[in-house]
């Protein structure tokens, strides 16, 4: 992707990148224990792309399946490996059917 290239985000980029509240990514920390930004020595938390892809994958349980944030706990802490892969399945769908919109928007501008 090409917005993770840095090493390090702080909230307010990968609240902006992810498309949600920064209180959500905060509260969202405190209920799931596969996030666990770094700190830096003033608190503030330190994200990796791999911490905002665990937040996706979390958003995808939770936004787009429409689980409970106890089950969406219960899902991943059973079978994380399955819904990564669940999700990364949907994301690249995702990405084929915006392709394919695209595409045809192009051909339809050509008639």
């Amino acid at each position: 992707m090409d917005e993770l290239n840095k090493k390090y985000y702080k909230i307010r980029e990968v609240a902006d990148i992810l498309g949600l509240p920064a209180s959500t990514l905060r509260y969202w920390e405190s209920r799931f224990t596969i996030i666990h930004p770094k700190r830096n020595a003033h608190g503030a938390r330190l994200y990796t792309a791999s911490d905002m892809e665990r937040i996706r994958m979390i958003y995808y349980l939770v936004k787009d399946k429409g689980l409970k944030l106890e089950a969406a706990e219960q899902q991943i802490s059973r079978n994380r490996s399955g819904v990564s892969r669940r999700y990364e399945v949907v994301e690249r769908l995702q990405g084929i059917r915006t392709e394919l919109t695209r595409m045809l928007q192009a051909l339809d501008a050509k008639r």
